[in-house]
């Protein structure tokens, strides 16, 4: 054996015990890296080996080219072996830490519950949808157009004025009413129409019962044969299905631009009269925005604020107490108190 393969068999010899040693003291992944580098890198022991094939003979080329890779294969298998020791040491003590004791108190999870305005939106579509009307929605910023101009309130009604209305750019306002949702209805369906629509609604009023923005339900009900004895009977029924069958109902008359003739509707809380709606039969006028005929079809429609009878449910005197999302007040209806 030349003296060049004998020095080229104790490096070897040498760098196999390093490696041992090395991958044996590897404790954290991310050390594992740079301690195989220093053996497998292009820069490597092992790599640096090479060197000696230049002093060898060329009969002894390759037999020391065989140890060398002999010698790779088994510092790769050491690192590999390291890799997956550290790789399940990590997988335990993740799955340590996370390991239940049986012993120790239960966690307590926070009930919620619906909110006082969904609780009492989810009863009047329930209870109006029993009545046979559907369901319909529309978009919360609109024209001019669809939120006054086709529900015959012209240009000097003053529900147009900037102190009752969050005007945009570009000629946008917040709707005022969902009303607009019964007017893209009636464009886009012809007779019979029978609709109830939800949603939230924006206003420039803001007080202890008073919000900018709130919540409405307004139904519509367009036919051939619809009456104001219709509108009476179907709105009573409504009201002694939310309030008790023996509740007292009463109708007043009253103005609004898009109905005629209007009526205000009141219920008896036991001591006085409480208006609750507004409600009228459609206006001819609004008929015919729409392409409707007045002389073929008439109806009825209605419309009601969600947070004042969510407030006369709840015994509530702030309207704030519903939008502050203070946990002390919602956490009260995890009951289901109506």
């Amino acid at each position: 054996m030349s003296e060049a393969l004998a020095g080229l068999k104790v490096e070897i010899a040498a760098i196999q015990a390093d490696a041992d040693a090395a991958a044996e003291g590897v404790a954290r992944l991310a050390d594992l890296p740079t301690t195989r580098a220093r053996f497998l890198g292009r820069k490597g022991a092992i790599t640096a080996l090479m060197q000696w094939l230049g002093r060898l003979p060329a009969d002894a080329k390759p037999l020391a080219g065989a140890e060398i890779n002999a010698l790779k294969a088994q510092v790769e298998t050491l690192f590999d072996s390291a890799q997956a020791r550290l790789d399940a040491a990590a997988l335990e003590a993740a799955l340590s830490a996370r390991r239940v004791d049986p012993t120790l108190p239960g966690r307590v999870v926070a009930r919620g519950a619906t909110h006082p305005i969904q609780a009492v939106l989810d009863d009047l579509v329930d209870l109006l949808g029993r009545l046979g009307f559907e369901l319909t929605e529309g978009p919360e910023v609109e024209s001019e157009q669809y939120n006054f101009d086709l529900l015959n309130m012209p240009a000097s009604h003053p529900a147009r004025d900037m102190q009752d209305t969050f005007y945009l750019d570009g000629g946008l306002l917040l709707r005022t009413q969902t009303s607009p949702v019964q007017v893209r209805t009636m464009q886009r369906q012809a007779p019979p129409v029978r609709i109830i629509a939800p949603g939230k609604v924006f206003r420039c009023d803001a007080d202890t019962t008073h919000s900018p923005v709130f919540h409405q339900i307004e139904g519509l009900w367009i036919d051939k044969d619809v009456t104001m004895a219709d509108l009476k009977g179907v709105l009573t029924a409504f009201l002694r299905a939310l309030y008790g069958d023996s509740r007292e109902v009463r109708f007043r008359p009253s103005f609004f631009p898009f109905t005629e003739p209007s009526v205000e509707v009141d219920v008896w809380t036991g001591s006085r009269w409480m208006e609750v709606l507004g409600a009228g039969m459609v206006h001819p006028q609004v008929l015919r925005n729409v392409g409707y005929d007045p002389n073929e079809v008439q109806g009825f429609a209605f419309g009601l604020g969600v947070d004042r009878l969510a407030m006369i449910r709840y015994g509530m005197t702030d309207i704030r107490y519903l939008w502050e999302n203070d946990q002390r007040f919602t956490r009260q209806f995890r009951g289901g108190l109506r």
